[in-house]
């Protein structure tokens, strides 16, 4: 028997695509005959966050956690020549998500994953069959005030508001600080994951690239609308679980979906931004129950 074949189906494998010019990296589990389900991480992160979600899920689903352009393990020729801005990304998805035959799947957004994300439910709005918005917003009224100095940095892009961002949010200590606020049980946090951001955001020239797309953010909020518009056009299953402490997104950028998508289901949980550090099984017993059902019922 092929040793790898002998392997359970919640193995995780490590893999690179070439797509779009860009190397990407992405983890993959589950058998590809199940419902696809797209993980997307967030900032400073990379598909590391879904390390303990992916297992969980596998038996269920067939998952895929690539790393952003920018984010990670993927690797960006410098004679790519690649903007840096959430619509590119979301194109070079769209790619990657031809690349591997993914013709249909559901979402999980986190934090730039939502942009991200949306961006590429507008692309390939067919394809989509869920989604889940863990701390993933799409409302003005989740921002919180912790955007103040981003905002200022929207309204002025200058060369001091440039290297404020750089001080103070690409920062080792501001990437901790968003791990551990709001987090009851501090001890729940791993420290590798931490230090994994960390390290990675120290790479040469990657501070560079986080301060254009954290200046490109601000398009991300005009598109809002459109976001909600498709929001209200589709008829899958919708799961939104939040940290209630997160420091960025608001509870109330939670709720705001139900406007839009009456039938979600909306919930609450006691920690922070990277709720899946301290909540990863509860949340992937709710992504079963509520996209899981819903796969069973088309027979997918």
């Amino acid at each position: 028997m092929n040793q790898a074949s002998a392997l359970p189906p919640t193995v995780v494998r490590h893999r690179y695509a070439e797509v779009d010019g860009v190397h990407i990296f992405y983890r993959e589990a589950g058998q590809p005959e199940l419902p696809t389900l797209l993980l997307l991480h967030g900032f400073p992160s990379s598909s590391h966050q879904f390390r303990h979600l992916l297992p969980l899920l596998a038996e269920h689903f067939h998952v895929v956690a690539p790393d952003f352009p920018g984010f990670g393990f993927t690797q960006v020729p410098a004679e790519r020549g690649y903007v840096y801005s959430f619509e590119q990304i979301a194109g070079t998805l769209a790619a990657f998500t031809c690349a591997l035959g993914l013709q249909r799947y559901a979402l999980y957004l986190f934090d730039y994953g939502a942009p991200v994300g949306l961006r590429l439910a507008l692309l390939q709005p067919q394809r989509i069959t869920g989604l889940v918005s863990q701390n993933g917003n799409a409302y003005e009224e989740g921002l919180s005030e912790a955007w103040a100095p981003v905002r200022a940095y929207w309204s002025d892009p200058s060369p001091a508001n440039r290297q404020a961002i750089r001080d103070g949010l690409l920062s080792a200590d501001a990437t901790r600080w968003q791990y551990l606020a709001g987090v009851p049980d501090p001890e729940l946090i791993a420290p590798e994951a931490i230090m994994l951001d960390s390290s990675l955001l120290e790479r040469p020239g990657n501070k560079d690239i986080q301060l254009d797309l954290i200046l490109d953010y601000a398009n991300n909020i005009d598109q809002y609308p459109a976001f909600q518009a498709w929001l209200r056009q589709g008829s899958f299953p919708v799961l939104v679980i939040w940290g209630r402490n997160d420091p960025f997104f608001l509870p109330s950028g939670a709720e705001a979906f139900a406007r839009d998508v009456p039938h979600a289901v909306v919930e609450l949980l006691e920690t922070g931004h990277f709720a899946l550090e301290t909540h990863c099984q509860p949340i992937a017993a709710r992504i079963r129950a509520v996209l899981g059902q819903s796969a069973s019922a088309r027979g997918q």
